[in-house]
C-alpha cells in the first residue's frame, strides 16, 4: 500500500462560521482536495481515467468523527491513507491536523463508477498504483 499522502492548507474566513470555528461541512471539501492531490501525485490523470477509460470515482461511503474545531488562519495537514483496494473500491483514512492535533478522522469508500453510474472495475495500471 502507498505511503500517506500530506496536504498542507490554510483556514480562510470564508471557512469559518459565525463563531470563528471551521464550519463541519469544510472538513469534506478539505478531504476532497486531499485525495484530489494523491490521485495527482500517484500520476493517475483523472481528466484522461474519464475520457479514455469511461471511468471516475465517486464516495460510496463516508463516516466521519469531529475531535476538535480549528479556526481562523490554522494551518492544517490533510493526511490521506489507503486501507484497501478491491476490485472496484478503495478504502482510505482521512485525517485533517493541526500541529499534530487530530481535528478531524474520517474512513472513506471510493468506487469507480462508469460515466452513466455504474460499478465497474479499476483499470489494471490503477490497481498497480494503488498497490
Amino acid at each position: 500500500m502507498p505511503i500517506t499522502h500530506r496536504l498542507s492548507l490554510r483556514v480562510y474566513y470564508e471557512d469559518t462560521d459565525l463563531s470563528g470555528i471551521v464550519y463541519y461541512a469544510n472538513y469534506l471539501k478539505f478531504i476532497e482536495r486531499g485525495r484530489t492531490e494523491w490521485v495527482r501525485d500517484l500520476d493517475i490523470d483523472q481528466v484522461l481515467l474519464k475520457a479514455e477509460e469511461g471511468v471516475v470515482f465517486a464516495v460510496r461511503r463516508l463516516e466521519a468523527d469531529y475531535l476538535a474545531p480549528a479556526r481562523f488562519d490554522d494551518e492544517l495537514t490533510v493526511e490521506t491513507t489507503p486501507e484497501s483496494v478491491s476490485g472496484a473500491r478503495i478504502n482510505l483514512r482521512q485525517d485533517v491536523l493541526r500541529a499534530g492535533e487530530l481535528l478531524f478522522s474520517a474512513q472513506v469508500t471510493l468506487v469507480a463508477l462508469s460515466e452513466t453510474g455504474h460499478p465497474v472495475r479499476l483499470p489494471a495500471k490503477i490497481r498497480l498504483k494503488l498497490h
